[in-house]
């Protein structure tokens, strides 16, 4: 076990060391804190360090292109973000510019493992980097655009509801992911992005009419609609 742990750090400081390399100027970090429980162990065989610190860069590139963010000052000022592998229940959560996904997730996950935990982080990087409405928007808007990253960037799971499913727009993840998605249509793209701006220094519901011309309630009975839902 002792050798077991030397080789983890030695492997996680070169891992930090090609981060700094990576395009997008974050430095990034992998700690397997659960190394020794077999999600800890499957995460180095089938996701792996350095994957992992690719996806990461990846992912901050993608969703600032989501945010239409190209210049640093659009941006929330983040100069590392660490993540870690811990032996916890349930599935991630991101605080403080850091990512935590549970080890027991991945040993119980059946399925393509990689690609699932690759959505994840996408999911709880854009926690990272989006803006929260100085913590007044809704908890379902917030973890909706963090879903909607993940939608676009090919990453949704099977299980996840189809459009014009749910029976709130805010009721988060998945359902907010689809409803945001036919307003980003609404706008040609440019919805989600100009309400994450708008979302910088505060929030209202009001913010869907002044982009699209009607009230949240009008735009989720029309997306409805759209689907026969």
């Amino acid at each position: 076990m002792a050798n077991l742990g030397l080789i983890t750090v030695s492997s996680l400081a070169i891992l930090f060391l090609s981060a700094i390399q990576l395009s997008s100027a974050v430095e990034y970090s992998v700690t397997n804190t659960a190394a020794n429980t077999p999600g800890g162990a499957k995460f180095e065989t089938d996701i792996g360090g350095e994957y992992s610190l690719q996806t990461l860069d990846a992912a901050t590139t993608f969703i600032w292109g989501i945010f239409q963010q190209n210049n640093p000052s659009d941006r929330k000022s983040v100069d590392r973000v660490n993540l870690f592998i811990d032996d916890m229940d349930g599935v991630a959560y991101a605080v403080n510019d850091e990512i935590h996904v549970s080890a027991r997730y991945i040993g119980g996950y059946s399925g393509d493992v990689k690609r699932e935990i690759t959505g994840v982080l996408y999911h709880e990087m854009t926690h990272i980097w989006q803006w929260s409405g100085s913590g007044q928007a809704p908890g379902g808007l917030i973890e909706g655009i963090a879903d909607f990253v993940r939608l676009k960037a090919g990453y949704a799971p099977s299980h996840w509801v189809g459009p014009g499913q749910g029976d709130r727009w805010d009721q988060g993840y998945d359902v907010t992911a689809r409803f945001l998605d036919y307003c980003d249509e609404l706008s040609s793209g440019t919805f989600v992005a100009e309400l994450n701006e708008k979302m910088r220094n505060g929030y209202s519901d009001g913010f869907f009419e002044d982009l699209l011309g009607k009230s949240v309630d009008a735009l989720w009975m029309d997306y409805k609609a759209r689907f026969n839902n």
